[in-house]
């Protein structure tokens, strides 16, 4: 019998079984799909890598700095800042501690006034004196209502920040905790949003290579978890002292019976296969106009050529929510979008892959994160991980999944942020 059995290998369950296997304990992974990663998944199709979902690693993620070996994970930086597609024509708006020139040519064109500008700058010095875990104590509103708060202009507002945080969010409405708004804005800043060369999923199966290939069992779908005890579906039973229930928010619900669900934040992403990149360097396109599907794009291949073979490019493109509609509908309506921006090149790109996420983030209200750290022990002998505890990154995947870990042995979790 393992000491521990822990049901999901995404990066919650992963890190938790690391911590548990380091600390002497012999542990079972039950995973669902066929390989490592939750979430974190990426396809290889045709010679393209298409993660599930846009998703970047911040490097300025304390657990990530704490457990990941970022050489071998090859990562490649996004260019600080954003292109924003307004009135026609794209605007650059760059980051002035790390581009002071290009910050100061962009002042003419891009959305916002000066005012906004120095606001930006303001607000990221005085975020830089506090702590991460500071932050999600602070007092809290939405984001939408913080970002009033700090002055910033409705233009600004609505051409930068909506779709930026709304796509790292998935909520358009900003309706999402100031406190994760802050923790957010303050890890941007300090450090660099990156892909690993050989796609996110290569985070969790670096997470694995650390477990012994027995404490991985996969194909094995979980039906009930309870203290002492999980049962598989098909009827097995398998038991331990300590059952850590690591997948996401409404699974854990399900599985246990012990925690609440917590409400969705979904997203469709369209990955294409274009002969060249519409945009020609590793930058986010931000739809800073307020209509249409789309509401950023990125050529991933501009940032890790790995990402599409020899002499092509590989276009994602978020549209937030799951739409009703057929993929071609939802491919003709991105293409009709995307024509303005880029012209006729769009009509050559191939679509790859459509990708459906209905759970790719719980929503964070300021509600959610009152506070920021959920408890992980819900019964004796059960627990639950993943970012649902903790905040919606994967910093707080990984985080409670090493709170799980020290609760499974009866020890005081360190803070879940070490800046």
């Amino acid at each position: 019998m393992p000491d521990a059995i822990v049901v999901g290998a995404g990066l919650a369950g992963l890190c938790c079984a690391r911590e548990l296997h380091a600390a002497g304990l012999e542990v079972l992974v039950l995973e669902r799909g066929d390989a490592p990663g939750g979430r974190v998944r990426t396809d290889e199709v045709d010679g393209f890598l298409l993660d599930r979902g846009f998703q970047v690693l911040l490097t300025a993620y304390p657990e990530a700095r704490r457990t990941l070996d970022n050489e071998r994970l090859r990562l490649r930086p996004f260019e600080s800042g954003a292109l924003i597609r307004r009135d026609g024509g794209f605007a650059r708006i760059a980051d002035p501690f790390r581009h002071p020139l290009q910050a100061v040519q962009s002042l003419r064109g891009a959305p916002g006034s000066l005012p906004d500008k120095l606001r930006v700058a303001r607000l990221r010095r005085r975020l830089s004196r506090f702590s991460l875990n500071e932050l999600l104590t602070a007092p809290q509103v939405t984001t939408a209502e913080a970002l009033r708060l700090e002055g910033f202009s409705g233009a600004l507002i609505d051409a930068f920040f909506r779709p930026f945080l709304g796509g790292v969010f998935l909520d358009p409405t900003l309706d999402t905790s100031s406190r994760l708004f802050a923790f957010v804005f303050k890890l941007f800043s300090e450090g660099e949003a990156t892909l690993p060369a050989a796609g996110m999923q290569a985070i969790p199966r670096q997470l694995a290579e650390s477990l012994p290939e027995a404490a991985l069992r996969f194909g094995a779908t979980v039906e009930s978890a309870v203290p002492g005890e999980v049962v598989l579906a098909g009827g097995e039973r398998l038991a331990a002292p300590a059952i850590v229930v690591a997948a996401d928010g409404p699974e854990a619900a399900r599985l246990t019976g012990a925690v609440e669900a917590p409400a969705a934040r979904a997203v469709t992403t369209l990955s294409y296969a274009a002969g060249r990149s519409p945009v020609g360097e590793p930058v986010r396109v931000l739809n800073g106009e307020s209509r249409g599907p789309v509401n950023d794009l990125c050529v991933l291949s501009d940032v890790a050529p790995s990402y599409a073979p020899p002499g092509a490019s590989l276009v994602s493109v978020t549209v937030l929510g799951v739409p009703p509609l057929a993929d071609a509908d939802i491919d003709g309506a991105v293409r009709e979008q995307l024509r303005g921006w880029f012209g006729a090149q769009v009509n050559g790109w191939s679509l790859l892959r459509v990708h459906r996420i209905p759970f790719a983030l719980p929503a964070q209200p300021p509600a959610a994160l009152t506070p920021a750290e959920r408890p992980v022990r819900v019964r004796e002998g059960l627990f639950v991980c993943g970012d649902h505890r903790d905040t919606a990154s994967i910093q707080g995947a990984m985080t409670s999944g090493r709170r799980a870990a020290a609760a499974v042995r009866g020890l005081d979790a360190a803070p879940s942020c070490a800046l």
